[in-house]
């Protein structure tokens, strides 16, 4: 984002230590199996990946788990076929979007949500069109609001 009375960008961001001192955290394949058991026992239970990411770093004290375990969280998801078919971003996009259009069909002149449900649904399109080209989800997958409330409450 730009300062306001500068022509210049500011430099604020999220930053993850130099690679050098993630090299020393790999931890020993024991404590990789124990990882991995963790993380089948959380996925099992119903927890999403972000909430089984931030239960590592709290409660057992891993920071980055690329850097300790060599590979991603999603990567032992699959390995483990846990993983979700639909993306949890894409997931919780269409979560946000059905709580919207149920809002709105209880108030129908309510212009500020059914905005911020034509962002969302925007968001939905712009993100599973790049899911397609990734092929994370099939070339025929088309958002529908009926559908994905259906969908919603099937993992709820």
């Amino acid at each position: 984002m730009a300062k306001l009375h500068t022509k210049t960008h500011g430099k604020s961001k999220s930053r993850k230590p130099p690679a050098d001192t993630l090299g020393e955290i790999r931890l020993p394949d024991s404590d990789v199996k124990r990882i991995e058991g963790i993380i089948e026992g959380y996925a099992k239970q119903g927890i999403s990946p972000a909430m089984i990411g931030e239960k590592l770093k709290k409660e057992h004290g891993v920071k980055y788990i690329k850097a300790a375990m060599g590979r991603r969280l999603g990567a032992v998801l699959k390995e483990k076929k846990l993983a979700s078919d639909i993306p949890e971003d894409l997931l919780d996009l269409m979560k946000r979007a059905v709580v919207l259009h149920k809002h709105l069909d209880r108030n129908k002149h309510d212009v500020y949500s059914r905005t911020r449900l034509q962002r969302v649904e925007s968001k939905i399109f712009r993100l599973s069109s790049y899911y397609k080209t990734e092929e994370v989800l099939p070339g025929n997958w088309k958002y529908d609001p009926r559908e994905a409330e259906l969908l919603i409450k099937s993992k709820a």
